[in-house]
C-alpha cells in the first residue's frame, strides 16, 4: 500500500465519492462551528430552499466577533448598540433554536472565541475534519484533525448534507529542529516560517509540523502554529496526535470516557504520516537559532527579528513585492533602515484566537510581574474564553495584569478584528498578539505589529517595541 501522510490518511477516511473527472471529492465533515458573523446568509439560503439541518448535533454555535468585552459582563453591558450586529447575534440564537443546534451565547459561562472554545470543550478530536466560516479554523490541526475555513454557500451545504466538495491539497512538511530559548514561543516560529516562505508560500498545501521543537511544544503552542498556517495561504496546518495531546484532551466535556477513551487513544496513535510518505515540499527551521519576531509591514510575512531593521524596497527584485513593501512603509509610517527595537507604541493588545489561551496569559504575566505599563500606553488583555478567564483568575493572573496597568476584560475577538467596541484610531500603533496586520484590521488607519504575548507585555512596559529577553533576565 502506498505510504500516506497524516493529511492524506484523514482525507482518505472521509471520502464519500469522487466528483466527476476534476480530481475533486465529496468529503464527509464531522464538525462545523457557526458564528454570528458568517452564518446568517447560510441559514437564509437554507430556509429559502426549504431545507433542514441534517445532523444538528454535529454543529456548535458561538457568539464571538461582535460582542462587547467590557470588564463586567451583564445583560446591560453586553447590549450591542449597532442594530446590524445586534441582529446578527439574535439571528444566530433564533436559527439554532429552530434547528436544535447547541448555542453558546454572550452570557454563557463557556462563551469565547470559537477556535478557543472548540479545543477546550473537546468538540474536535483526532482524525476528524472540521469546517467553519472563519479562516482560522486551521487551528484545529493541533488536535490531530483537519480544519479549514469555508464561505457562506459552503456553510449552507454543510448544514444540509454534512458534506463538502473539495479539491485534495498537496503536502508540505515543516521540520522544526532544536529547542526554543528563553522568551521564544510558537508565535516566533510561525512568524519566522511565514517570513521565510511568504504570505502565499503554502498555497495549495496542507502543512504538517514535525520535529523535536514540535514534540516539546505544548498543545496551546501547536494551536498557534496551526492557527497562523493560513497566513501563509495553507489550506490547513496539522500536528500528529501524541501523549501531550491526549493529556490535554483527557477529561474535557465532549471527550470519550472509560473504555471508550482507551479505545480512542489506541486508534489515535495510528494517526501519523508513514516514514516513507512523500511530501511535495519540505521546509526546515532551527528553533534554537530564532530570535523574538515582530512585523514591520501590513502582511504577516513582512517581519524580522526584533534586532532587525526595516528593509529597503529598492533591494527587492520582484516588482509586485517591491510595490507592496513601499505601500506598507507609507501606511506604517516607517523608513528603510529604521530600527524596530525602540519604536514607540500607543497600544498593547493580548488576545485573539492565536494567543489568548492560558499559557499565553502566563507568559505575559511573567514579564509583567512587578512592572507597570508605560504611562502613554493603553493595554488590554482579552482572554480567549470565559473558561480561560476563570482559570487565569484562579491562578491570580488577573491581579498581575491589573496591577501592571492592563485592562482585564471579558472574552471575545475584541481588537483582533475591530468588529466591536474595541478598536484603534487612525495613526495608533499597537503591539499585538493577533494574527493579521492588514491595513485597518484593528481600526481605520491603525498600525499593527504582530508578536508573541510576552513581546506585547514587554512593549507595553517599555512603551516601545522591545526584546522581551532583556526583561526576563533582569
Amino acid at each position: 500500500m502506498t505510504a500516506r501522510t497524516l493529511y492524506q490518511r484523514i482525507v482518505d477516511a472521509h471520502v464519500v465519492c469522487p466528483v466527476g473527472e476534476s480530481g475533486q471529492v465529496l468529503l464527509y465533515i464531522d464538525r462545523q462551528v457557526l458564528n454570528e458573523y458568517t452564518s446568517p446568509q447560510a441559514f437564509a439560503a437554507l430556509h429559502a430552499a426549504q431545507r433542514s439541518v441534517w445532523r444538528p448535533q454535529s454543529h456548535l454555535a458561538v457568539v464571538d466577533h461582535v460582542n462587547a468585552t467590557t470588564p463586567v459582563r451583564t445583560v446591560d453591558t453586553m447590549r450591542i448598540i449597532d442594530d446590524a450586529r445586534a441582529r446578527q447575534v439574535s439571528l444566530l440564537a433564533e436559527n439554532c433554536a429552530l434547528h436544535g443546534i447547541e448555542h453558546i451565547g454572550m452570557l454563557d459561562k463557556r462563551q469565547g472565541i470559537e477556535h478557543v472554545v472548540v479545543s477546550e470543550q473537546g468538540f474536535v478530536l483526532p482524525g476528524m475534519i472540521i469546517a467553519a466560516g472563519d479562516s482560522h479554523t486551521t487551528s484545529h490541526g493541533a488536535m490531530g484533525a483537519l480544519g479549514f475555513g469555508i464561505g457562506s454557500s459552503e456553510i449552507e451545504h454543510l448544514l444540509a448534507t454534512q458534506t463538502l466538495v473539495v479539491r485534495p491539497q498537496r503536502n508540505m512538511r515543516v521540520m522544526v529542529k532544536g529547542r526554543l530559548a528563553l522568551g521564544l514561543s510558537a508565535k516566533d516560529v510561525v512568524l519566522a516560517l511565514i517570513a521565510r516562505i511568504g504570505a502565499d508560500g503554502a498555497q495549495g498545501h496542507v502543512i504538517e509540523f514535525q520535529g523535536p521543537a514540535i514534540e516539546q511544544m505544548d498543545v496551546e503552542g501547536r494551536l498557534t502554529l496551526c492557527n497562523m498556517s493560513v497566513e501563509a495561504a495553507a489550506r490547513g496546518g496539522m500536528v500528529a496526535p501524541d501523549d501531550r495531546l491526549f493529556n490535554y484532551l483527557h477529561g474535557r466535556p465532549r471527550v470519550p470516557t472509560g473504555r471508550a477513551w482507551d479505545y480512542s487513544v489506541n486508534q489515535w496513535r495510528r494517526l501519523r504520516s508513514d516514514p516513507q510518505a512523500v511530501f511535495d515540499r519540505e521546509v526546515e527551521l532551527d528553533a534554537s537559532c530564532l530570535l523574538p519576531r515582530v512585523t514591520w509591514g501590513t502582511s504577516p510575512d513582512q517581519g524580522t527579528a526584533i534586532d532587525g531593521r526595516v528593509p529597503n524596497p529598492v533591494h527587492e527584485q520582484d516588482p509586485t513585492r517591491r510595490s507592496s513593501m513601499e505601500r506598507a512603509l507609507r501606511y506604517m509610517g516607517l523608513q528603510p533602515g529604521q530600527r524596530l527595537e525602540g519604536l514607540p507604541i500607543s497600544h498593547a493588545f493580548i488576545g485573539s484566537c492565536t494567543n489568548s489561551r492560558l499559557d499565553d496569559l502566563r507568559a505575559a504575566a511573567q514579564v509583567l510581574r512587578g512592572r507597570h505599563v508605560a504611562s502613554h500606553v493603553r493595554a488590554l488583555v482579552v482572554p480567549g474564553s470565559s473558561t480561560v478567564r476563570a482559570q487565569a483568575e484562579a491562578e491570580g493572573l488577573h491581579h498581575i495584569f491589573m496591577s501592571a496597568g492592563f485592562e482585564w476584560r471579558q472574552a471575545g475577538c475584541s481588537m483582533c478584528v475591530a468588529m466591536n467596541d474595541d478598536h484603534l484610531a487612525p495613526g495608533d500603533r499597537c503591539a499585538s498578539s493577533t494574527n493579521r496586520n492588514f491595513e485597518s484590521r484593528q481600526g481605520m488607519g491603525a498600525r499593527t505589529h504582530l508578536m508573541s504575548p510576552a513581546m506585547v507585555a514587554a512593549a507595553a512596559v517599555k512603551g516601545a517595541l522591545t526584546d522581551v529577553r532583556q526583561l526576563l533576565t533582569q
